[in-house]
């Protein structure tokens, strides 16, 4: 299993163990609502954890289940928790680092306006650098996202809504790959920038990672 998916198993774990440490009285349904997934795939996380021993199960009236997390299960919650903070400061540091790169860049090619690509977390640390560094994030291209604004910017939902720049920031966490054959279809590649945290190869002779 890559870190990647490592981690994000570990996440959802972890939301589940808090989402019942919280409310043991909760429905399936509730719990995938908590972690933001399908519910089949939270009927899946819940029996692991209760195979793990980590959750255990009690029927109360009404047809209704009680579940409540076992010590080992509280164990667990706090070492996932320990593990994600370290992750998300880990995080943090390494996109702060790979944006300022990306800007670098931009300021020496005198491109002061650019889009971010893809609502996530990046897209976040990135609108923070770009403050910073004295470089206009005009809005984010996202087709999925239902939110009007990002960071305080106007969300595009095609290319033909997002007005002239000069560069593009992949942001997207998900399928980064699929947002830059996106936009390299429509520009010049050399002005979608790909930065080094998503670990996608843009290959040698694109902008590409910075």
């Amino acid at each position: 299993m890559s870190d990647d998916k490592k981690i994000k198993k570990d996440h959802l774990t972890l939301q589940l163990l808090d989402a019942i440490d919280r409310q043991g009285e909760v429905s399936q349904r509730h719990l995938a609502k908590q972690m933001g997934v399908a519910l089949g795939l939270a009927n899946s996380y819940l029996k692991r954890c209760i195979r793990t021993g980590y959750v255990k199960i009690s029927q109360v009236p009404a047809n209704r289940y009680l579940y409540y997390l076992t010590p080992t299960g509280f164990a667990e919650k706090s070492r996932l928790t320990s593990r994600y903070l370290s992750y998300s400061f880990s995080f943090y540091r390494e996109a702060s680092d790979s944006c300022a790169r990306v800007f670098d860049k931009c300021r020496s090619n005198g491109w002061n306006e650019i889009v971010l690509c893809g609502v996530s977390d990046l897209a976040e640390i990135a609108s923070l650098r770009a403050i910073e560094m004295e470089i206009d994030v005009i809005g984010v291209f996202d087709t999925g996202t239902k939110c009007e604004r990002v960071v305080k910017k106007p969300v595009y939902r095609t290319l033909a809504e997002v007005p002239a720049c000069h560069a593009f920031v992949v942001t997207e966490l998900v399928s980064p790959a699929d947002t830059y054959r996106v936009l390299v279809s429509q520009y010049d590649d050399g002005r979608v920038l790909v930065p080094s945290i998503l670990r996608f190869d843009a290959g040698p002779d694109q902008g590409g990672n910075v």
